[in-house]
């Protein structure tokens, strides 16, 4: 089994993107996860998940002894990571060019290595394998660049970065692992790299400097330009950009959809089975970044979210199976072929296996998602970005579907495996749909079968006030006839069904204080309690976290709500950024990093700055 020594924690790297795919980069220069052309396409880097055969590309000091520094370039998603050593200090500038809108199969990851102080030799390695290592690949080295080319076509391009007359700077080295080696040394003020191409129509190409600038100058452009629109001037600013520039390059530009992590089947415990495709696009999670880009002021990308999300509820509009008109997650693209495998060939991230691609989960019937997606256009129109006559007319026939079947078991939004229930989040949920129905259609005049919908919201809240509560815990739970606590249900104040001052509510937030709540960190709920169908445990829930800092500000509770929220920023990691869980030793587990915390960060950081701003 993989030793935790071998792998580098989740939370030592930062992330790169280009609105179409992305990458993860270490603390000490290697790019350890990078799928392509897409998001959810199979992996040409995945050394993340196998450092033997998930494949790499590493540029690093020659000398082993060097101490390293990671940031992002100011205002952007460029990355620089530095190394210094007694004999100099060298920085590695990563990036991607933005691709725009349209779908393309061409994506670069620019590598530029500078040296600052002294001298510097740096050794680079690249080291693809292709379709998560089930594909062999042949190396073509020409004498102005490289190409891997897979047994399927596929290519991997590398164009050095380089001045014609310092050409022997870098010398290309194949060895008989189909890898590529070389060294670079520079001294202060040179620099040089390379740009690592998918999908590239030509040869390998030397770029020149000039070229290089170009890219980067654009890059910083295009990042600087888009964070301008952000209307954010409160509390904790930086931590919201970061996490807003970290939801943009988790959007898939041409679509618009947002996946819920870049990276696949990383642990939500060490060793364990919990190991998730989380490159998918989850209706809950991308509802929530509606009311997080339009309170940031981003219009365009929440208004290409309500296309995407209208598109998917008008494509299967009448047609439904067991599970309803809208599956929980779809592809980047809207299709919905997310049928789950286990590589039984990779290890898994420090021995955790097994290793999932695709996610059983989309089959599941969840049905709290269509009070999320209501919830949201329901948003999106208070702030001007309405419904059309063909989009109302199919969300009428989702409607009429949940009328007919919110009062179900289901498997509930944590996605547990271990059989339906009566979720009471799923009942919650339910109410707000119908509520927000009726609300959308008041104020737009559009006709809908009102009396069956207000019927429908008023027996989803007596449901819930009869049989989600629990006279013995005091509080809201988990499903119907059980005494479990679930911290879902910090939301119920939130969407509206209770106040933030109802005894009932006051008391259920009290007792998830008790049970879920670490030193300000929050669990989902109690396996043990409540056994969801896996074995072993997991951290505490960065999202849960960030809804527990949403309840106590709606509750007046803002000095408390501060303290947890400046805790939890403690928590992130030296970029800023957020896997999904945090064991006891402050140690991010989980798909990293995850779209839904940094939402849930963005909320819970306007939610509270306007409550102190209105006891101010």
């Amino acid at each position: 089994m993989a030793s935790m020594d071998d792998y580098p924690l989740i939370e030592n790297h930062g992330l790169l993107g280009d609105l179409q795919t992305a990458a993860l980069v270490t603390t000490d220069g290697c790019i350890d996860w990078f799928c392509a052309p897409r998001f959810d396409s199979p992996s040409v880097f995945g050394a993340l998940l196998d450092q033997n055969k998930g494949g790499h590309c590493t540029v690093r000091p020659q000398n082993g002894a060097y101490a390293t520094k990671q940031l992002y370039f100011p205002d952007t998603a460029i990355l620089v990571t530095r190394f210094m050593t007694e004999a100099g200090a060298g920085e590695v500038i990563d990036f991607m060019p933005v691709t725009g809108t349209k779908v393309t199969e061409s994506h670069r990851l620019v590598r530029m290595v500078r040296c600052v102080r002294g001298r510097m030799t740096f050794e680079v390695e690249i080291a693809p394998r292709f379709d998560y290592g089930r594909q062999a690949h042949r190396l073509h080295i020409t004498t102005h660049g490289a190409a891997f080319v897979a047994e399927d076509g596929s290519k991997l391009t590398v164009h050095p970065v380089r001045e014609a007359e310092d050409e022997r700077l870098l010398d290309l080295l194949a060895d008989r692992r189909d890898a590529l080696h070389f060294t670079l040394t520079l001294e202060a003020g040179q620099e040089r790299g390379l740009a690592l191409e998918w999908g590239a129509e030509g040869p390998p190409r030397e770029m020149r400097l000039a070229e290089y600038h170009q890219l980067f100058d654009e890059t910083v452009q295009f990042w600087r330009t888009w964070l301008g629109q952000s209307s954010y001037t409160g509390r904790w600013r930086e931590a919201v950009e970061r996490s807003a520039i970290t939801l943009k390059l988790m959007t898939f530009a041409p679509t618009g959809a947002v996946v819920a992590a870049p990276t696949a089947a990383l642990p939500e415990q060490l060793g364990g089975e919990r190991n998730w495709d989380y490159r998918f696009t989850w209706i809950r999670d991308a509802s929530f970044s509606v009311y997080a880009l339009l309170g940031l002021g981003f219009t365009d990308e929440a208004r290409a979210f309500i296309l995407w999300l209208a598109d998917r509820v008008r494509e299967r509009a009448g047609r439904h199976g067991d599970t309803g008109p809208l599956n929980i997650m779809y592809k980047v693209d809207g299709s919905s072929d997310l049928d789950e495998q286990i590589l039984d060939h990779w290890a898994g991230y420090a021995g955790s296996a097994p290793v999932r691609i695709g996610n059983g989960a989309a089959t599941q019937l969840q049905l709290d998602i269509y009070g999320e997606a209501l919830d949201s256009i329901y948003f999106a129109h208070r702030h001007g970005l309405q419904l059309g006559h063909h989009g109302w007319n199919s969300l009428l026939t989702n409607l009429d579907w949940l009328v007919d079947h919110w009062d179900q078991a289901e498997e509930g939004l944590w996605e547990t495996r271990g059989g339906r229930q009566d979720f009471t989040y799923g009942r919650v949920m339910s109410w707000v749909a119908f509520d927000r129905a009726l609300r959308l259609s008041d104020a737009n005049g559009r006709p809908g079968p009102s009396e069956r919908w207000r019927q429908a919201r008023d027996d989803c809240y007596e449901q819930v006030m009869a049989k989600g509560w629990s006279e013995k815990r005091g509080a809201f739970v988990q499903h119907y006839g059980s005494e479990v606590l679930d911290s879902s249900l910090l939301r119920m104040s939130t969407v509206g069904i209770i106040t933030p001052e109802d005894p009932m509510w006051i008391s259920t937030l009290g007792a998830m204080e008790q049970e879920l709540v670490s030193d300000s960190l929050v669990y989902r709920y109690n396996p043990d309690a409540s056994p969801d169908g896996l074995r072993g445990s997991e951290g505490t829930f960065s999202l849960c976290t960030f809804m527990y800092v949403d309840a106590l500000a709606r509750a007046g509770r803002t000095g408390k709500a501060r303290l947890v929220l400046e805790k939890m920023m403690g928590y992130a990691n030296h970029l800023g950024l957020y896997s999904e869980e945090i064991d006891p030793t402050g140690r991010q587990l989980g798909n990293f990093p995850q779209a839904f915390t940094h939402l849930a960060l963005i909320d819970a950081a306007i939610t509270l700055n306007a409550a102190l701003e209105r006891r101010a």
